[in-house]
């Protein structure tokens, strides 16, 4: 059977029961005594355990197997809970994670995961795992992985001669060889490795197989396994006589581990007996030990579909928008009674169109908050703080395209709450605080945006510490430090390089400011402010578009050129006179609303050949950037539309202040105007 077919179903169950596994067992180290969540992680332990088997994914099914052992014993009061078994299972589930993730980069799924299987197999035999802690667990397997011993799989034939020369008095090893990486007959080292072995071992197996390795199809390492009546020690000095080998590792095999593997295989499927019942339809769910309730199953109303596909769907849709402008354009031009009723219906219907393919794209942002609970608990027992992370609203959805790209930068923050916003528990108690620290991720749709709150009950943010350090740092004088409001300080934390951290911290990013974060979230199309109060805490506000492949603009003229500003940077628009227009600091600004106003005269910006005399009056667009706002000065004023967004490309990747183009109905292209880009 191809099981290929069924890869990518595979692969999108499997992540959903892993991270069932991580969500209840965060319940679970909330609520012990509480088995039936135990019984929810066991269920999707198993069920990804078949599946793998099935798939031919031995070392995940393998791990996966270590991993129920420990459950069941929890189940049965075998085991009692501690922090440290919390750990071990965590970095069990970690590992599973990154071994899905390489099967669905292509890779096989293959993983040295010998620490945490060790500390796994002694959790099942009752020892503690306190002795060992998560630290040396990951650095067991550190130097394991340094050694980069291939995990070998055996069939039933191959164990049986192993066996059987174990009896006739033979050892068995696996050679782990290493060439250099500057080998260039890669295929004739592996051949007189062969040539040296042979004349005093026999060959079992070969990984990858020969024939990969006379083709010279692997990286540097590959793995032998022989029997041999010599010692380990003497087919290493052998081995390594062989010109550009760098390094050989010999590992005796453990026979009794790989009669494991050999017969695991046998537990690819799990048979459901028929039940002598009426309820045809209803199948009794059985497990290796234990048997649940009756499983109702509902028919499926929802489909799997490639995310590629969409992307497919997205850009032939966009096409029939630019199409959909072109035709308007046409119908307004003939007088035609007929085309000009076709066209408004197209539009209409394309409209509609449009809704459903958007809705399509749209992703719930519980996507990207799903790996939050972990990471907090994790950087909680590192920092030994005691913090409380609360999500709200994760079922808000996004665009695919702003969900792909919004991860590192709430990761960054989150990181920095943690690390420089909640106190330590003696210090929370000493400010009469709970010493549990709270930290609300919240995000809720307003107009068409989604709105991501990040806020911590820590320290807040010192403003006297903030100004000190620009003004340390060259980022402000005195006189611009004066005029100041508290916001405007509290944004100055997003300066390049600015950090007011004494010691440089691995949590929170190593020195590296909220820069890198500013720019992501404005490169999105979106913004990000801060509020804060010394002692109660701080928040952080992300403002982001739900999508960036179709928006509204304003067209405008600039001469005889025309541009596109996102309407989700624009206040308002407005006509003044020249005579309004004031300097300050050679800047020209207009007294707006009672503020002063800088203005930019696009055409200068952009450097628009000259062809008609200016009149009297200029058509401003009044935009903004956060709390920063300014006028850019156009010629007219074309009208509101949407557009279709295209990439510049790599032919004018220095374009200053453009992020992208459209082709507009006459067939002219507008390109698109960054606001965030000019204010600054």
């Amino acid at each position: 059977m191809d099981m290929n077919q069924y890869l990518e179903v595979f692969i999108e169950e499997s992540k959903e029961h892993l991270q069932t596994c991580s969500e209840q067992l965060l319940v679970l180290e909330k609520n012990p005594e509480d088995l039936s969540i135990v019984n929810e992680i066991f269920r999707s332990a198993h069920t990804l355990k078949g599946m793998s088997a099935t798939m031919g994914y031995e070392d995940l099914a393998n791990l996966t197997h270590k991993m129920e052992n420990v459950l069941d014993a929890i189940l049965n009061s075998q085991i009692v809970l501690s922090p440290e078994l919390f750990d071990v299972i965590f970095l069990a589930v970690d590992d599973l994670e990154a071994m899905v993730m390489s099967i669905a980069e292509g890779g096989d799924g293959k993983r040295n995961v010998m620490g945490v299987v060790h500390q796994l197999e002694m959790i099942e035999k009752g020892e503690s795992p306190v002795s060992s802690t998560i630290a040396e667990v990951a650095a067991a397997s550190a130097v394991l992985e340094k050694e980069e011993m291939t995990v070998v799989e055996y069939d039933e034939f191959e164990w049986t001669v192993l066996q059987q020369s174990k009896d006739q008095g033979f050892n068995s090893f696996e050679i782990s060889i290493g060439l250099r990486e500057d080998c260039l007959l890669k295929a004739a080292r592996v051949f007189m490795v062969f040539e040296v072995l042979e004349k005093s071992c026999e060959v079992i197996k070969s990984h990858p197989p020969v024939e990969l390795l006379e083709e010279e199809q692997f990286d540097q390492r590959f793995t032998i396994t022989v029997v041999t009546r010599e010692s380990s020690d003497e087919i290493k000095n052998k081995i390594m006589k062989v010109s550009e080998v760098n390094q050989v590792v010999v590992n005796a095999l453990d026979l009794e581990h790989l009669r494991y593997a050999a017969h695991s295989k046998e537990d690819k499927v799990t048979e459901i007996p028929k039940q002598e019942t009426n309820n045809a339809e209803l199948p009794t769910v059985y497990d290796d030990k234990k048997k649940q309730a009756p499983v109702k199953t509902a028919s499926s109303k929802t489909i799997r579909v490639n995310i590629e596909r969409l992307d497919i769907l997205m850009n032939l849709f966009e096409e029939l928008v630019i199409d959909r402008g072109r035709l308007d354009q046409i119908s307004s031009d003939l007088d035609n009674q007929e085309l000009h009723e076709t066209v408004e219906r197209m539009s209409r219907i394309t409209s509609d169109l449009q809704t459903i393919v958007l809705n399509m794209r749209m992703v719930p942002v519980e996507t990207v908050f799903n790996r939050f609970p972990k990471m907090v608990r994790q950087l909680a027992r590192d920092l030994n703080k005691k913090v409380n992370l609360e999500i709200n609203g994760a079922e808000t959805e996004l665009d695919r395209t702003v969900i792909d790209e919004i991860g590192d930068p709430l990761v960054h923050l989150i990181r920095n709450a943690m690390d420089h916003g909640i106190e330590t528990p003696e210090e929370r108690l000493a400010k009469g605080k709970n010493e549990e620290g709270k930290i609300l991720l919240k995000a809720y749709h307003s107009g068409n945006h989604v709105f991501i709150e990040i806020e911590d009950d820590g320290v807040g943010i010192n403003k006297d510490r903030v100004l000190n350090k620009a003004l340390a740092n060259g980022i402000l004088t005195k006189e611009t430090a004066a005029t100041l409001t508290d916001k405007q300080i509290y944004e100055l934390i997003f300066a390049s390089g600015f950090s007011t951290a004494e010691t440089i911290s691995d949590v929170s990013g190593r020195g590296v400011g909220l820069d890198v974060v500013k720019n992501t979230i404005e490169s999105l199309g979106g913004s990000v402010t801060i509020d804060s109060k010394e002692n109660e805490g701080s928040i952080f506000l992300i403002q982001l578009p739900l999508t960036l492949s179709i928006i509204s603009v304003m067209l405008v003229a600039i001469q005889n050129e025309k541009y596109a500003i996102p309407l989700s940077s624009i206040i308002e628009t407005a006509i003044i006179k020249k005579a309004d227009i004031m300097n300050a600091h050679n800047q020209q600004v207009i007294d707006f609303r009672g503020k002063v106003l800088p203005l930019l005269f696009l055409k200068d910006i952009f450097e628009v050949p000259i062809n008609q005399e200016e009149e009297e009056s200029l058509s401003v667009v009044i935009v903004r950037k956060g709390d920063k706002l300014a006028g850019l000065v156009v010629d007219s004023f074309i009208g509101q539309l949407e557009i279709v967004l295209k990439s510049l490309g790599n032919y004018l990747t220095s374009a200053f202040a453009i992020s992208g183009a459209t082709i507009l109905g006459d067939g002219q292209v507008a390109l698109i105007i960054d606001c965030n880009t000019l204010i600054h």
